[in-house]
């Protein structure tokens, strides 16, 4: 039986394991075939051309092959475009493969999360002073999103998900795990129907990490509160590994 390779595959490298002396385990996202495990065979010499490659948050083209749950990695090549995110930049990014190795199922693809991965660390890799760090806050809200919808989690933003009663522009809702959106309760956070409406338009878009971003923007504090609890609930922890490291160095 010929063995499937596939050539020249958009990707990026999320995490990597030592596997042996020499060689790593790679989980890597792709644009065609999802997320995937590779074994990157003799990746950790000082000799190999694979070493200064597979680096995170990085635009690749690989080679791989194999049918077996772990692929054999055959070649990577950088294909540039913006250098390594830094600072709170690079934990951000780091925050976002943790969403993905979470909420991904191997050999599932999703291009259009794909293509949002890669405009958000296009994002974090720019400027990181002054208004750009509202930009950076407004794309990983945006990416939560579109990544919630795209793997089934997130309700439908334009009605009340438990009676499906169109929202009212000037109410107030809340999106809480298992109920969905809801009329909020007093103080509690939530958001105005006419910005989740904006919301829903945004992610029906022809281009919806662009129009997400644009209405995140300015509603970074409402919306993080709630994406936050529902993201968590859906990785099935208290706190995301990456949100702590955060916090742990802000604290310092």
């Amino acid at each position: 039986m010929a063995v499937k390779r596939v050539s020249h595959e958009p990707a990026y490298v999320l995490h990597r394991y030592d596997w042996s002396e020499s060689s790593l385990i790679l989980e890597v996202f792709t644009r065609h075939h999802g997320r995937i495990a590779l074994v990157a065979k003799g990746a950790k010499r000082p000799s190999s051309n694979f070493r200064p490659v597979l680096l995170p948050l990085q635009p690749l083209q690989l080679n791989f092959s194999g049918e077996a749950e772990i692929r054999t990695l055959k070649g990577a090549e950088w294909m540039g475009g913006h250098v390594m995110p830094t600072g709170e930049a690079l934990l951000s990014g780091y925050y976002v493969n943790e969403l993905l190795l979470r909420l991904l199922a191997r050999d599932d693809p999703h291009e259009a999360v794909f293509d949002a991965y890669a405009a958000v660390v296009q994002v974090l890799a720019g400027d990181h002073a002054g208004a750009q760090a509202a930009t950076q806050a407004a794309a990983l809200r945006a990416f939560e999103l579109l990544l919630l919808r795209q793997v089934g989690l997130l309700p439908s933003l334009d009605v009340e998900t438990m009676t499906l009663a169109p929202l009212e522009p000037a109410s107030r809702y809340a999106l809480v795990p298992e109920a969905g959106l809801r009329r909020a309760a007093d103080g509690e956070p939530a958001l105005a129907g006419a910005d989740w409406l904006a919301l829903q338009a945004a992610l029906d878009d022809r281009a919806p990490f662009a129009a997400t971003l644009r209405v995140c923007a300015g509603r970074d504090g409402a919306l993080r509160a709630q994406s936050r609890v529902l993201l968590n609930y859906h990785c099935g922890v208290a706190t995301l590994r990456t949100r702590q490291m955060m916090r742990d160095i802000q604290a310092l």
